[in-house]
């Protein structure tokens, strides 16, 4: 069977839902499934490496300041191979910055460019540089793209040194996350480097070039999952280590020594997070090895994002701080200003005289020292005369005082003490999970990291899309809760969380088998659950059946979703 000829590879989908570039080839007149003729032609013309051997086609005459459909306006030139050329361009009707490929309408790969680039539109997840417009037009294909001019590729980042752990965590957490939502999809990368890996100036990791930048250079896989899930182990060894994990030079890195193989990270540089090291030697391909500890090889990428999951979190690191410079006497202090010494001359300092030791400031010591006689006097004068009073109406108390049997006030309030969370687990009720791998983001201490819930079209409730989304943590040991406080992300009308015991972080039974400790609704940032009734429970279910609707953010378009942090609980 001949291989496909674009990174728009149809990953099998457990959901049995179509793939994205199946969506993508029906939505395109002359796309790659509808015209096998083509397609043929490029299948015979692929080499044993993946990458189309094609017919040399001369790139468009194009020039800064050319406009593409009397909006896009051509700046800059970033790169030119191979019969097409990625520019720099002003998108003169939004004005903004985008990123312009474009190579000739008869190119041998100018079809499967526009089918890659459609099905990558069609994918919508912000993690990736989003694909703008994809066109056919005087005999030109071009596809139109996000420009991040904020953002920084990791090659750069790398050039100083290797990244800190917990920023190559971060990396490594969210770009396979990302890479596992495509597969489900059916989409690959293919040429996923340190290139295509930008981080934005808030710290959020970008991919760029889904399907697309494959596409441009015919490069296509047998295992399109396992090829982008050893670019990820790929890029972490780069960002531990600052070296490429093969023998030749790439991306402004040394490769490693000829004919020794692959080292592990933590043996090519000291201090290198052990953990990390691990992860990255279990997504590379090594000849059968894996990992120290022998673990399963990761050769998907959610796989790799499991693996992360059961890793312990990385915390960021604690600030440094900073000693406040010595004071510094000026010349104005030593006597000086003004008078600035002759050279070679010795400079002597004046010593100021010590305080109050003139007339003045004696008879200001001894002003003072009266007053403060005299106030201790009047004081003490009218703290007896208090006293005094105070035993007087003592004695008359004492004679109309009645007593109450049924008083209240000796009643002492029970402290309240902190309940420590030893693990969580997500509790899916029916249809996909939400966000399995950030469940310990919840407990972690951190108020900016959060577990969040898919965006739904319509809402406050969930139902009947869903009868609800929630997490089922592990207190340890059978304990008596009194109330819980959880930290939202989103306001708006309105959230409603539920708090359930449960048996196991797996239960056995469904939420209406399992007994409700308590129900709160807010529209704010924050939400306090207090328990109705006092029971023991050693497993919590939290349970959101309600959730605002909130704009667009960096996560997620816009619709009724929420995220929660800082979940704790007392007792």
């Amino acid at each position: 069977m001949a291989e496909r000829s674009t990174a728009a590879v149809d990953v099998a989908d457990n959901s049995g839902d179509e793939p994205l570039t199946a969506k993508a080839d029906q939505a395109t007149a002359d796309g790659v499934a509808q015209n096998p003729e083509r397609d043929t032609e490029s299948d015979k013309a692929q080499g044993s490496g993946g990458i189309e051997e094609t017919e040399k086609v001369s790139p468009p005459e194009l020039h800064s300041g050319h406009k593409l459909a009397r909006r896009y306006r051509l700046e800059e030139c970033v790169t030119r191979l191979d019969g097409f050329s990625s520019w720099r361009a002003v998108d003169e009707k939004l004005r903004r910055a985008v990123g312009v490929h474009i190579l000739p309408a008869d190119h041998a790969r100018a079809r499967s460019v526009l089918a890659a680039a459609r099905s990558s539109a069609l994918l919508g997840d912000p993690r990736f540089v989003q694909v703008l417009d994809a066109v056919e037009e005087n005999d030109l294909v071009y596809v139109v793209h996000e420009w991040l001019p904020d953002a920084t590729e990791l090659t750069a980042l790398l050039a100083p040194g290797p990244l800190e752990v917990h920023d190559a965590y971060q990396m490594v957490s969210q770009i396979a996350s990302a890479m596992a939502a495509a597969h489900r999809e059916g989409l690959a990368h293919l040429r996923l480097n340190p290139n295509a890996v930008l981080r934005t100036s808030s710290g959020q990791w970008r991919i760029r070039g889904l399907a697309v930048n494959a596409a441009l250079r015919g490069i296509s896989s047998d295992t399109p999952q396992r090829t982008d899930t050893e670019a990820i182990g790929a890029l972490l060894y780069a960002a531990l280590t600052q070296r490429w994990p093969y023998e030749s030079d790439a991306y402004g890195l040394s490769g490693l020594p000829k004919g020794v193989g692959l080292i592990a990270p933590d043996q090519v540089r000291a201090g290198v997070h052990r953990g990390l090291s691990e992860l990255a030697m279990r997504a590379l391909v090594n000849d059968g090895a894996t990992a120290s500890r022998h673990e399963a090889a990761c050769t998907t990428p959610e796989e790799l994002v499991k693996a992360i999951g059961e890793m312990p979190r990385i915390r960021p690191p604690e600030p440094a701080f900073t000693a406040p410079p010595e004071y510094q006497r000026t010349t104005y202090q030593q006597g000086t200003y003004g008078r600035p010494s002759p050279p070679g001359a010795t400079q002597v300092l004046q010593t100021p005289p010590p305080p109050l030791q003139s007339r003045t400031g004696k008879a200001l010591k001894w002003a003072v020292s009266a007053l403060l006689i005299a106030a201790l006097g009047l004081g003490s004068w009218q703290l007896a005369d208090a006293l005094m009073d105070q035993g007087n109406k003592s004695d008359d108390t004492k004679q109309t005082q009645t007593t109450d049997g049924n008083d209240k006030t000796g009643d002492k309030t029970k402290p309240t003490a902190a309940i420590a969370i030893e693990g969580a687990k997500e509790y899916v009720a029916s249809g996909d999970a939400q966000a399995p791998g950030d469940v310990a983001k919840t407990y972690d201490g951190d108020s900016t990291t959060y577990w969040r819930t898919k965006r739904y079209n319509s809402g406050p409730k969930l139902a009947p899309y869903k009868p609800g989304v929630g997490i089922v943590y592990d207190l340890g040991s059978a304990k008596t809760i009194s109330a819980a406080s959880i930290g939202l992300r989103y306001t708006g009308n309105h959230t409603t969380i539920h708090l359930y015991a449960t048996d196991s972080l797996t239960p056995s039974t469904g939420v209406d088998g399992m007994t409700e400790i308590g129900t709160a609704t807010t529209s704010g940032t924050s939400l306090t659950v207090k328990a109705t009734k006092s029971l023991k429970t050693q497993y919590v279910l939290l349970w959101i059946t309600d959730v605002p609707s909130a704009p667009s953010d960096g996560y997620s378009g816009a619709g009724y979703k929420q995220a929660i942090t800082d979940v704790k609980f007392t007792g």
